[in-house]
C-alpha cells in the first residue's frame, strides 16, 4: 500500500473520533437537560409530599419506599426537594445569563460599531468593572441588597458582564472585516441591515458556544453562594442550599449531601457537553496533520 492511501486513512481516523465525540456529547447534554426539564414539569404529578412539609418523626430517614431518597434533618422528602429545586437552580442560572447578555450584547455591539472615542470610553468602563474580583463585586452587591436569590442573580450579572462584552466586541470587529460585509456596505445596505443580516449571523454561533459553557460556571457560582447562605433562603429548595443544610449531617445521613451534589454535577456536565458539542459542530477547520 502506498503512502498516499495510508495518509488518507490516518486522516480519517483522526477526524472520526472528534465528530463522534462532539455529536455524542451534544446528544448526552441535551438528554440530561431534557431529564431535568421533565422533572421540573412533571414533578407535581408524582405522589410526593410538598417540598416544605416537615415530619420530625421521620427526620434523617434513609431511602425507603415512602421516601425514595430519604429525608433531611427536618423530615422533608429529599426527592421532593430535589425536584422542586430544578426550576429554582436552573431558572436562576438562566436568568443570570440573560441579565449578563442584556448588558454585554448591546455594550459590545455599540463599542465595536461606533469605534473611536465611544469604543474607548465603553471599554475603559468595562475595564474598571473587571478590575474588581468577580466574587468580591458580587458579594458587595449582595451585601447591599441583602441575602437572597434575586440579589445573587443581580450581583453575579453585575460582576460577570464585562468579559462577555469584550468578547462580543472582538467577535463583531472580526465579522466586520469579512469581504461580504464590506461588499454589503459598498452596495448601499443600511447599517441596520448589515448588522442584522451579515454581522449577527456570524456572531451568534460562537456566542451560543460561549453561553453554553458559561452557564455551567454561573450555575456553580450561584450554588456556591447558596451554600454559603447568601443565596436562596430557607425554606426554598435549591441545590446549593440543600448542600449547606446537609453539611452537619453528612456522617449520619450521607444521602442528604450526595443527592444535590450529584444534581449539580450532572447539570454542569450537561452544559459543558452542549458547549463542547456545539463547538465541534460549528468548527469546520480540519485537524492539524502531523
Amino acid at each position: 500500500m502506498t503512502d498516499a492511501p495510508m495518509a488518507l486513512i490516518a486522516t480519517r481516523r483522526r477526524r472520526l473520533p472528534r465528530n463522534l465525540v462532539g455529536r455524542g456529547g451534544l446528544a448526552l447534554g441535551f438528554a440530561l437537560l431534557g431529564c431535568f426539564a421533565l422533572l421540573a414539569l412533571g414533578g407535581s404529578f408524582l405522589p410526593l409530599p410538598p417540598p416544605e412539609r416537615i415530619d420530625l418523626l421521620a427526620r434523617l430517614a434513609p431511602p425507603s419506599a415512602a421516601h425514595p431518597l430519604g429525608t433531611d434533618h427536618l423530615g422533608r422528602d429529599v426527592l421532593s426537594r430535589l425536584i422542586g429545586a430544578v426550576p429554582v437552580s436552573l431558572g436562576a442560572a438562566i436568568a443570570t445569563m440573560a441579565a449578563i447578555l442584556s448588558i454585554a450584547l448591546p455594550w459590545g455591539l455599540t463599542a465595536a460599531l461606533a469605534g473611536g472615542k465611544v469604543d474607548a470610553l465603553l471599554m475603559r468602563l468595562a475595564d474598571i468593572v473587571m478590575a474588581f474580583p468577580t466574587l468580591v463585586l458580587a458579594l458587595a452587591v449582595i451585601g447591599f441588597m441583602g441575602a437572597s436569590l434575586e440579589a445573587s442573580i443581580i450581583g453575579v450579572a453585575a460582576a460577570w458582564w464585562p468579559s462577555n462584552a469584550r468578547l462580543l466586541r472582538a467577535l463583531v470587529l472580526s465579522a466586520r472585516q469579512r469581504d461580504f460585509v464590506r461588499a454589503a456596505r459598498l452596495a448601499g445596505a443600511s447599517r441596520a441591515r448589515v448588522i442584522v443580516r451579515h454581522v449577527l449571523p456570524q456572531v451568534l454561533p460562537p456566542l451560543a458556544v460561549i453561553v453554553s459553557l458559561e452557564m455551567a460556571s454561573v450555575l456553580l457560582v450561584l450554588s456556591s453562594l447558596s451554600f454559603l447562605g447568601i443565596g436562596a433562603q430557607a425554606p426554598t429548595p435549591e441545590w446549593g442550599a440543600m448542600l449547606n443544610e446537609a453539611r452537619p449531617f453528612f456522617a449520619r445521613a450521607p444521602h442528604m449531601l450526595l443527592v444535590p451534589g450529584l444534581a449539580v454535577t450532572l447539570a454542569v456536565l450537561a452544559f459543558n457537553l452542549i458547549g463542547e458539542g456545539l463547538r465541534d459542530l460549528l468548527d469546520q477547520r480540519e485537524a492539524y496533520r502531523w
